[in-house]
């Protein structure tokens, strides 16, 4: 974003995002016979990423081929009927590219970011690693140690491991409260059937979006994916496997280890899917809430008020809210690391400052928290990869990418009014979904909790 200069006041940041907006080349979307859809913002530089979002995760699988969907994304790059893994990463190499993927909860996807002028490359390279993957047994054994490797560093990673007993809790005996990597015994036996079963269920036209951003010809790009996608099935018959329910529980999960100097916990109510209208309001209440360090300094003259209160009374390490979304579910909440003393006072003043969202937050600090959270957007859009990976997520969430002067709107319709009434749906007298682990004793106990999330007149 060329010409933002924060220093010099407001006026020059609004007028230089407002240029960006208005210079926001179109997001061309266009379907194949099959379902595949093709999306492509053509921004005119040297370089672009393309990338194949696919409607499938890790909740579309059961307890027993939990991990497959992580298993196959990491058999992608190992070999296909014409390329070996040496050949593939040569071939890589030598055009400058790279070449990744990456699986979630709801979406596997796959994408490489190369030079404009290789873009046919690329989308061929993908096309053969998604329909062409010869899943040998030799490396099928060798990705399982990979993988559980993989385990263990996840396991070092304290918020990965809180997140993942938030959703355990929040999700649980449904899809969304099983891991991504699946349990170790799974890693364990997983077998090329499994795989193959995998790719087969899922892997379909309708699934699937070809996106692109950079220097890309949109009709170039239909014409790659036509050659090389065309062939993908389509929905069958019976259509596509519905997505699987998933319900929240408001419950906890305690692992209490005393030997660890610091407690990490997170506290979140069951929040709106994707789609739902009051997913913005609480993207909005989310940024309100904000994130703290005590790196960061300054907490005192911070815009959002937890951080004032935890700096000024050294309540934690670091905290941040999250409003995770899914398809028909989500999580808001937070996520904290504190000394084992504070944890009972920290959790005091989160459910405080939650209970001020919902019945007295003021014009001014939704303004405020509006302005960043359109500042944030704009921001986190800054080169190919992350504007590839907005389209390809929003085509699968929305079926359409909208366009951000429709986003800007919707955010600037919100006033203090809309929060706090879209705040006491989703947070006021409901039971939390609590996960906490390491010196954790001084945690209230979860009913104690429960009473926290309403207000009290004093």
């Amino acid at each position: 974003m060329d010409g933002v200069h924060v220093g010099t006041g407001r006026c020059t940041v609004s007028k230089a995002a407002t240029e960006v907006i208005l210079n926001v080349p179109e997001t061309r979307v266009s379907p194949l016979e099959n379902g595949l859809q093709v999306a492509s913002e053509d921004s005119g530089l040297s370089t672009c990423t393309v990338g194949l979002w696919i409607d499938a995760g890790s909740r579309y699988e059961n307890e027993k081929n939990n991990g497959t969907a992580h298993f196959l994304e990491h058999m992608a790059f190992k070999g296909t009927k014409k390329r070996s893994q040496l050949d593939l990463e040569l071939e890589i190499e030598n055009m400058g590219a790279h070449l990744n993927a990456y699986t979630s909860r709801e979406q596997t996807v796959y994408y490489a970011k190369a030079f404009s002028k290789d873009l046919p490359r690329a989308v061929e390279i993908l096309a053969d690693i998604i329909q062409n993957s010869t899943l040998g047994e030799a490396e099928i054994e060798r990705e399982r140690g990979v993988i559980l490797r993989e385990m263990q560093e996840v396991e070092t990673n304290l918020q990965e491991v809180v997140f993942d007993y938030l959703h355990a809790t929040a999700y649980q005996n449904t899809a969304l409260g099983r891991t991504i990597l699946g349990p170790t015994e799974n890693i364990k036996s997983i077998n090329r059937n499994d795989l193959v079963e995998y790719i087969t269920t899922h892997y379909k036209g309708p699934r699937m979006v070809l996106a692109a951003a950079g220097g890309v010809s949109h009709d170039e790009l239909l014409d790659l994916a036509k050659c090389h996608f065309g062939n993908l099935p389509s929905a069958p018959e019976g259509g596509l496997p519905p997505l699987p329910p998933c319900s929240f529980t408001g419950s906890e999960i305690r692992v209490r280890d005393d030997k660890m100097p610091l407690a990490h916990l997170a506290i979140a109510v069951e929040a709106a899917g994707w789609s739902d209208p009051d997913t913005i309001p609480l993207m909005v209440a989310n940024t309100l809430i904000g994130n703290w360090d005590r790196s960061f300094g300054g907490g005192v003259n911070l815009s959002s008020k937890l951080a004032q209160i935890a700096c000024q009374g050294n309540l934690c390490h670091s905290f941040q809210s999250f409003n995770t979304c899914y398809t028909d579910t989500g999580l808001w909440g937070l996520y904290m690391v504190c000394e084992p003393s504070t944890i009972q006072d920290m959790v005091h003043f989160v459910q405080k400052e939650w209970i001020r969202l919902c019945t007295s937050v003021t014009e001014n600090e939704v303004a405020r928290a509006k302005n960043l959270l359109k500042t944030n957007m704009l921001l986190q859009l800054d080169g190919s990869t992350p504007i590839c990976e907005d389209i390809g997520r929003q085509m699968l969430c929305y079926k359409r990418r909208i366009p951000i002067p429709e986003l800007e709107a919707r955010i600037e319709a919100i006033d203090a009014q809309t929060i706090r009434e879209i705040c006491t749906k989703y947070i006021y007298d409901k039971h939390p979904a609590v996960a906490a682990v390491g010196p954790i004793e001084q945690l209230p106990e979860y009913s104690k909790i429960c009473s926290g999330m309403y207000w009290r007149r004093e």
